[in-house]
């Protein structure tokens, strides 16, 4: 495995588990695990970039990114937009996809997960993910920890 040097994630699925609250004035909540926050921090002390992309739009995963320090945070990115962003962000940093990881769950990211060095997804990811042929399928849920889980994974591999 070449050494990792940028780690990204998609949000909803990954970061949470997927479901959405609202209140009852409309607000959205999202529910997002410790565990995984302190991943980015595990990432940021081993010198890996961290990186959040997202289909969605929205306040609340601006606020979480500002809060793990993610060094990227690219929202609204759909229809081959994710694979594009990665694509940006090696070219910014002078590395290849192949020195990417990546953690997705859900077919707006089967072009990202495809195309990177690492590619895992949370236990309960589609199908089409899970059977890809070089996927790490990890045993958490998404927004169980199975960024952290990831995470740890890559660590123990640098």
């Amino acid at each position: 495995m070449m050494a990792i040097k940028l780690f990204l994630t998609d949000v909803d699925g990954v970061l949470t588990d997927g479901s959405m609250y609202y209140t009852e004035s409309g607000d959205e909540i999202k529910r997002f695990h410790t565990h995984d926050g302190m991943a980015f921090e595990l990432l940021r002390n081993a010198g890996i970039k961290t990186g959040i992309v997202t289909s969605e739009n929205t306040q609340i995963v601006a606020r979480r990114a500002a809060k793990i320090k993610a060094d990227y945070l690219f929202q609204g990115k759909r229809d081959g937009g994710k694979l594009a962003v990665a694509q940006q962000i090696c070219a910014e940093m002078g590395i290849s996809l192949s020195e990417v990881a990546y953690i997705g769950d859900d077919i707006n990211c089967l072009d990202l997960l495809k195309a990177v060095g690492v590619a895992a997804c949370p236990a309960n990811a589609v199908s089409i993910i899970k059977n890809l042929p070089s996927i790490i399928l990890l045993e958490k849920k998404g927004g169980d920890g199975a960024v952290r889980e990831f995470v740890e994974l890559i660590l123990k591999k640098q």
